[in-house]
């Protein structure tokens, strides 16, 4: 391939790579196409003329695949937050290109390292590349949205996420591009490339009834009906006081009194006003409504004051209890609830209402009603598996249930809405736990412990789904277990072993 072609060639598979998680217009991901782009990135870097054409290659691929993944950041900070279009751009670009130095380095360093030895040059790449796709999700409070391991979902991989987690089905998937890469007509002679072929595919079927193995063990509890509230509050007027907040307050408080289903589930900012902002009375008739009967609500409101500081949250009431149930949420979204450190001069040039939210605890209590532990997750906080697991580290208090609360109407009619979902699907599964998902605009639904969507509600439309889900008891599954007492530290010592094991192997060298 010519020097001039190499660039287009990464661009292209970055956009391929970008399509994979969630095909436009469709949503669909497409894991083969996820590992087909990854394969033509191997390729490519393998082939480079140096170290530095390798690490601007990855960055190229990276920059295009991440900016092509969450382009409707455009809208939150242009439409929305009243940025300029091209400064809006710009901005989606530079965090694009920001993370993607990421994968630029271990582009680099595989460069470096990928002449050691043409067997270990697969297993380099792919723990490289998942090196750069922990970094991303975890350096600066983490942005992993478009992570590989998403693509593979309704894939050959997906077996593998309740054993090792999204980011280890990346790992996965990396090696087998990584494999494709190097593949030569010759070595489809050789008996070793087909006993590793035939190796890959009977771990894959292991892995599958290791997967069918721990399913069998849960303990699939009776139906409980569900009511989830989707009022379609237009973002733009959400926090109008004479538009959004009247029309929150009185399709949600109608809502609220009506429905007869045993677990009711009202989004993120549901009520977008502080109860000390509420008319008097409004929360206390809803909490009258759930303290008697057999219902129980979940309802997403800011709470707080002035003095001890404010937190984005969910409430809940039951017959039975004291005081109502209180999640607030831990981890929070920059720019969007907290303001970073030397970027006010950013946050000054959007009409974006910002909150300076406190943090909440990690892990905090489920929500107990009807014999099921409910574990409430708020917006992209489903994004990060490793602190959902934290609250399978102690089986007592274990959730059967997860809710994921949302409002991602900040980013329009979009791909965002059906990436989310997938998030919500991937979480499911690698926890063997369902998730019932309320939210502004969509995508509201109910995700089975298997991670598929048992119930759909029409996104931007006014609504109720009305549908049934199962908790779901018993061990937790492999990744929640070591990811609930170890957290991600197991993926990146084991990448970092590699890569020092790589350096140690690596003769001298001076060019690059």
């Amino acid at each position: 391939m010519s020097a001039a072609a190499r660039p287009l060639a990464a661009l292209l598979a970055g956009l391929a790579q970008a399509a994979s998680i969630a095909l436009p217009g469709s949503g669909a991901p497409l894991w083969w196409l996820q590992i087909a782009s990854l394969a033509v990135l191997a390729w490519l870097l393998r082939t480079a003329a140096s170290a530095r054409a390798a690490a601007l290659t990855g960055w190229l691929f990276a920059t295009t695949w991440l900016a092509a993944t969450f382009w409707w950041l455009f809208v939150s900070l242009h439409t929305y937050g009243g940025l300029a279009a091209p400064l809006a751009a710009l901005a989606v670009l530079a965090l694009a290109a920001f993370l993607g130095g990421y994968y630029a380095m271990g582009s680099w360093c595989f460069w470096r390292f990928a002449h050691i030895q043409r067997a270990l040059a697969a297993p380099i790449f792919a723990f490289l590349w998942l090196l750069a796709e922990l970094a991303r999700g975890q350096w600066w409070t983490g942005f992993p949205w478009g992570a590989g391991g998403y693509a593979h979902l309704d894939g050959p991989l997906a077996p593998l996420a309740p054993l090792i987690g999204v980011y280890g089905v990346g790992l996965v998937a990396a090696l087998l591009a990584a494999l494709l890469a190097q593949l030569r007509r010759a070595d489809l002679l050789r008996a070793s490339a087909w006993i590793t072929a035939a190796l890959l595919a009977a771990a894959g079927l292991g892995a599958a009834q290791w997967q069918q193995a721990v399913l069998a063990r849960m303990q699939v509890h009776a139906p409980l009906s569900l009511a989830l509230l989707q009022g379609n509050i237009p973002q733009d007027e959400k926090f109008q006081p004479g538009s959004g907040v009247p029309l929150a307050l009185a399709w949600y408080g109608q809502q609220m009194q009506a429905q007869t289903a045993q677990l009711v589930v009202a989004p993120e900012t549901a009520i977008p006003l502080l109860p000390d902002d509420l008319e008097p009375g409004y929360l206390a008739r809803i909490s009258q409504r759930y303290r008697q009967g057999g219902q129980a609500l979940l309802l997403g409101m800011p709470l707080g004051t002035p003095a001890a500081g404010y937190t984005n949250s969910v409430l809940g009431y039951a017959a039975g209890q004291g005081a109502p149930y209180r999640y607030d949420k831990h981890h929070l979204v920059p720019f969007g609830e907290f303001i970073p450190p030397l970027f006010r001069w950013f946050t000054a040039l959007l009409h974006i209402p910002l909150g300076d939210f406190n943090r909440g605890a990690a892990p905090q209590p489920p929500f107990a009603f009807a014999g099921e532990r409910i574990a409430p997750n708020i917006c992209y906080e489903d994004l990060f598996g490793e602190e959902l697991a934290l609250r399978f580290a102690d089986a007592r208090q274990a959730p059967t249930l997860m809710v994921n609360l949302s409002n991602i109407a900040w980013f329009g009619d979009t791909l965002a809405l059906e990436q989310h979902l997938a998030i919500s699907r991937m979480r499911a599964l690698e926890f063997a736990r369902p998730m019932v998902r309320a939210t502004n605009t969509g995508m509201t639904a109910v995700i089975d412990h298997h991670g598929q969507v048992q119930a759909l509600l029409a996104p931007f439309e006014r609504a109720v789904l009305q549908a049934r889900v199962r908790g779901v008891d018993g061990p937790g599954t492999p990744y929640a277990r070591w990811a609930g007492r170890w957290g991600l530290a197991p993926l990146w010592i084991a990448a970092l072993l590699v890569l020092l094991a790589a350096a140690l192997m690596q003769p001298r060298r001076n060019n690059g």
